[in-house]
């Protein structure tokens, strides 16, 4: 169903696109006869928005490779600086947040370690909706930040950074070993809003694979069992990246451009002092509009980044 519900909007999309350029030809077509050039103008504004949108949709239908269609978790995590760093992993949180919300994406909280004065120490959301992980793949990195600090008493001006990653949930017929052996679980007391249970129950669930260092929690349930099945499902998502990075890497490696995915890898700058600018370092992409990006209006950074990715 999920399938069918995805080509079904596929072929909506294309029909819906290929009606209107119809009409826009029709109306252009009318108007020239008619010699009416307010009607000719305003039919060519129409025939340049069209474009735009098809470029999009061109882009979209790139998104084709393994995962791209799926669910995706998205961890942040604050770098050193303490609150400031803190508060820019919260600021990115709301940026990735409020662009889920404008696709009408689904935004499910997992995890969630709080800063002691403001902000987050880490998190891990979910985002569902079709080809979430696909847009959202190449954030993973090392995002800074550049600001004139609301912490510091003399407005300092401070460097912040916060590291994302971005991996795709695994399907159920996707085969993903893990062995017991390899794992180990621990449990402890929920952090937050949530009620007395956060505070009699040791109900959260901590899962690391030995083997591959990797940790996955989760909190977001009463039950320590619930729990438990949600923490095992972001730990196969993040094997199953894993493995489509090695993929990736290995088809990647005679390449000049191949870059590495990890907290020495920087990949967008946010300058709030002494000037307003947003960079992606790996695509050259900018925009002076930081509160527009905060606010999740990241499309254009995340087509730039795509394009460089396919082509």
């Amino acid at each position: 169903m999920r399938e069918r519900t995805h080509l079904e909007q596929k072929l909506s999309s294309f029909n819906k696109l290929e009606l209107e350029y119809n009409d826009i030809i029709t109306i252009i077509e009318i108007a020239e006869q008619d010699k009416d050039e307010d009607l000719l103008l305003d039919a060519k504004n129409q025939l340049v928005k069209l474009h735009v949108n098809v470029k999009k949709k061109e882009l979209e239908s790139l998104l084709s490779k393994e995962a791209d269609k799926n669910d995706c978790f998205i961890e942040i995590n604050a770098g050193a600086g303490g609150t400031e760093s803190q508060d820019w992993a919260q600021m990115l949180l709301r940026m990735y947040s409020r662009w889920a919300d404008k696709k009408e994406y689904k935004i499910t909280v997992m995890d969630e370690n709080q800063g002691e004065e403001a902000g987050i120490k880490s998190t891990c959301i979910k985002i569902s909706g079709i080809n979430a992980y696909g847009w959202l793949k190449t954030e993973s990195g090392v995002h800074r930040l550049v600001r004139i600090s609301p912490f510091d008493s003399q407005n300092r001006r401070h460097t912040s950074f916060a590291s994302v990653w971005v991996y795709p949930e695994v399907e159920d017929n996707v085969e993903i070993n893990i062995e017991d052996k390899d794992i180990r679980i621990d449990t402890y007391r929920a952090s937050g809003a949530g009620g007395q249970h956060v505070n009699r129950t040791d109900s959260a669930v901590r899962i690391t694979h030995i083997p591959n260092n990797i940790v996955v929690q989760c909190q977001k349930n009463r039950s320590q069992h619930q729990n438990k099945a949600e923490a095992y499902k972001m730990l196969r998502a993040k094997l199953y990246e894993l493995e489509l990075e090695k993929k990736s890497t290995e088809k990647a490696k005679n390449e000049d451009n191949k870059t590495e995915i990890g907290w020495g890898h920087q990949i967008r700058s946010y300058v709030l002092q002494p000037y307003q600018l947003v960079k992606d370092l790996r695509t050259n992409k900018e925009s002076s509009n930081f509160q527009s990006i905060l606010d999740g209006n990241i499309d254009d950074f995340l087509e730039a980044s795509l394009a460089k990715k396919v082509s």
